[in-house]
């Protein structure tokens, strides 16, 4: 089939609205009558509420007030695990838990009032290392602190380490890290006994909050509706997290009978919102004397803060990934997720990869180091080839080349010249330059059954004028959704890309398509749209209205006439799961991914040993992931995807202080700006995927993956050290570079 759009860079469907202003966020929106809310929340992050004082001059009988006895439903936040309430009745969990909800017309006044609510509170004692919460002696959550565990087996690894092999062992931490969206959380709400509730707001996933208020307000299906606006931004921090605040909203505005606005400012944003979880990896290897991975021993720990959210999810995502790119026949990794007392984790862009791949990735360099052996030549060794096994036991069907990726890699960062000749000028300068690599994969989509539970729906229509609609509750979030859906939507049908609509995402008007995570949205869902496309062009060509081959004129009027006699013009697909899938989900075992994108990435930094500040002088990304839909955007997402990588490498240091992040501005809260941001060179290698559209992949977590392990890699190359924690802050090469110095 002709395919004159898909590969094709087409100018983005709302860049004419964002650019010229029109386009409408939730804060521009404005209903008669609405007022204004905010969350009281807790200052300390684990008590038992005693008592509450309204206090001050202070008109509270004008006030809207929200206390726990008013939600008229379910008080916990509906998503995997029913742990978190919308607002604490009894016990405090972390210092920025909800515990009260007010409204007003005046937001100055709101703001005052805010200052003279006063709880009585009888302090307990928190937890806040994940390692301690692990040991359970102090229990927060559950019977033992643990969210999730997880074991994943393969061959004998205990065996192989009875045999005297070659050893390797380190441990590697990652910090949090803020999302940074430029949009912050935002929600509009109505809310009555005979209407029911709707919610506007700055989303991923309106199906999440779908569910959520569901639940909330006891109500069913179509009693509730949410409308995504206009959305600035959200790389998973606007998975679940408008969940709650949509509830606070229409709580408020269930009480007043009147529009709830709450929009949080930035400080607010980053104190109480989800972030990356924190994580520390430990790994015991065995090598032969080559430097082939005989076994991997992997013990992988989430903090996963007060409440559960995605970490259930994100455990299994980073512990499938642990593993790696690479062949070896012996593997064990444990995963855990465990509570602290400090403000819930949740979903970020690559959630859970970006940890394990820096801890495997560091540790290969590791490897290498021990047995003195390059760390391109163990990574060479190693890589995984179709017909070989992953740590699920997964076997690799598609035709991957991951040598050919790390070739071009090595070739465009001219790697091994520039490796030897920093070698050389390092010698008696007080800038260190150095190259580091890192190879890995992410899977595409929900992992193992994930996508069959979920089922998901997509439809496309035609109006009588020829323009075809698309309808899915995937999201624009900035990423492309709306220009990639029609790019395979104008392709599979044959009419040109401006007959095709992106409907808003609405739950009233389109269906379940599931949430806009995980690499699923060009993959899954264009899939879904792809045949959808596929069908209302047969349904016409079958009806004998339109021929095979035909014009945009003809196409319209046969739609016009479709209509006329048929009815609407409609068609929906959903999704099934490919033929190979084999998953077990309580072993771990088999299948984990329908497929995955591949790819090799090369950093060079520099690190002046004197201020001890590293940069990353040059980037290069090669990846394979499938066809590449529209080259300008996927291209967009890896330079992205870098850029925040190279932030949660060096500088997006989240600092906690008693469990509330103590940095929650702009102006102490160091991300890379353009001025920051290297040359980002992307390369692509395209191969396409059976059950993708057009065969496309997933894309847009791949690029967190890979760049903190290349640029720790190359700190190591430059310095002559190894350093296994992120961010690399100028304070933590201090430390790595003189530990004697340390107190």
């Amino acid at each position: 089939m002709d395919r004159p759009y898909l590969g094709r860079s087409i100018v983005r469907k709302e860049g004419r609205r964002k650019l010229t202003g029109s386009a409408r966020y939730v804060d521009d929106l404005k209903f008669s009558g609405m007022i204004y809310g905010i969350t009281i929340r807790s200052n300390v992050p684990r008590a038992k509420i005693k008592g509450i004082r309204f206090t001050g001059d202070i008109p509270w009988d004008t006030f809207v007030i929200v206390k726990p006895q008013d939600i008229p439903g379910k008080n916990i936040v509906a998503l995997i695990f029913d742990d978190q309430p919308y607002l604490a009745e009894e016990i405090i969990n972390h210092s920025q838990e909800p515990l009260l909800l007010i409204a007003h017309a005046d937001r100055q006044l709101l703001e005052k009032a805010r200052d003279h609510i006063i709880f009585d509170l009888e302090l307990l004692e928190p937890i806040f290392d994940p390692e301690e919460s692990s040991m359970g002696k102090k229990v927060i959550w559950g019977s033992d602190n643990i969210f999730k565990d997880i074991l994943i087996e393969k061959g004998d690894v205990d065996a192989i380490f009875k045999q005297n092999p070659k050893i390797s062992s380190g441990t590697y931490s990652t910090g949090a890290q803020e999302q940074l969206y430029i949009e912050t959380n935002g929600v509009i709400a109505l809310a009555s006994p005979e209407a029911g509730v709707t919610v506007w707001g700055s989303l991923q996933c309106p199906y999440f909050v779908h569910k959520a208020l569901k639940s909330l307000f006891d109500f069913p299906d179509d009693k509730v509706r949410v409308v995504q606006c206009e959305t600035g931004g959200g790389f998973g921090g606007k998975e679940e997290y408008p969940s709650l605040l949509a509830g606070h909203a229409s709580l408020l505005a269930w009480k007043s009978g009147l529009p709830v606005k709450m929009i949080y400012d930035r400080e607010e944003d980053m104190a109480a919102t989800t972030k990356r979880h924190p994580s520390r990896t430990h790994i015991r290897s065995a090598v032969d004397s080559e430097g082939r991975l005989l076994a991997l021993d992997i013990d992988f720990l989430l903090d996963g803060g007060a409440y559960s959210t995605l970490s259930a999810v994100v455990l299994s995502r980073g512990s499938i990934h642990a593993t790696g790119p690479y062949k070896c026949e012996n593997i064990r990794v444990r995963g855990r997720a465990v509570a602290t007392n400090t403000p819930p984790q949740g979903a970020f862009r690559g959630f859970g990869a970006p940890q394990s791949v820096f801890a495997l990735e560091r540790h290969l360099d590791i490897i290498a180091h021990d047995i003195g052996s390059d760390p391109v030549e163990i990574r060479k060794l190693n890589l995984i080839k179709i017909g070989d096994t992953t740590g699920t036991s997964q076997v690799i069907r598609e035709n991957v080349d991951m040598a050919s990726l790390m070739t071009k890699a090595l070739a465009e960062s001219d790697f091994y010249k520039k490796r030897e000749k920093f070698k050389i000028e390092n010698t008696g300068s007080t800038i260190k330059r150095g190259m580091g690599i890192a190879t890995f994969m992410h899977g595409c989509g929900f992992t193992g059954s994930g996508e069959k539970m979920l089922a998901s729906v997509a439809g496309i229509e035609a109006t009588p004028e020829g323009i075809v609609r698309v309808l899915a509750a995937s999201t624009e979030i900035g990423q492309g959704t709306n220009t990639i859906f029609a790019q395979i939507v104008a392709d599979a049908i044959g009419i040109p890309i401006d007959l095709i609509e992106i409907a808003q995402p609405d739950t009233q008007f389109v269906p379940n398509s599931g949430p806009t995570v995980a690499s699923r949205t060009c993959m899954v869902v264009g899939q879904l749209i792809e045949n959808c496309g596929i069908s209302l062009k047969q349904m016409l060509v079958q009806s004998r209205l339109l021929k095979d081959i035909f014009t945009p004129d003809e196409f319209k009027k046969a739609c016009r006439d479709y209509i006329e006699h048929f009815g609407p013009l409609r068609t929906f697909s959903q999704y099934k799961q490919s033929p190979h899938i084999d998953w077990d989900d309580k072993k771990y075992f088999g299948d984990a991914y329908g497929t995955y994108a591949w790819a090799c990435y090369v950093a060079e930094v520099s690190v002046d040993t004197l201020t001890y500040e590293a940069r990353v002088e040059d980037f290069v990304a090669v990846q394979e992931v499938g066809r590449v839909v529209n080259p300008c955007l996927a291209a967009g997402q890896i330079e992205g995807g870098v850029a925040q990588a190279i932030g949660f490498a060096l500088t997006e240091e989240v600092v906690w202080r008693d469990g509330k992040m103590a940095n929650n501005q702009m102006t102490n809260y160091i991300m890379q700006t353009s001025l920051d941001t290297p040359p980002i060179r992307v390369f692509f290698e395209e191969k396409p995927y059976t059950f993708g559209p057009g065969g496309a992949k997933g894309i847009g977590e791949l690029p967190m993956d890979g760049p903190a392990p290349a640029i720790l890699n190359a700190l190591q190359n430059a310095l002559g050290i190894p350093i296994n924690q992120i961010p690399a802050t100028p304070e933590v090469i201090h430390r790595a570079m003189h530990p004697q110095k340390r107190s």
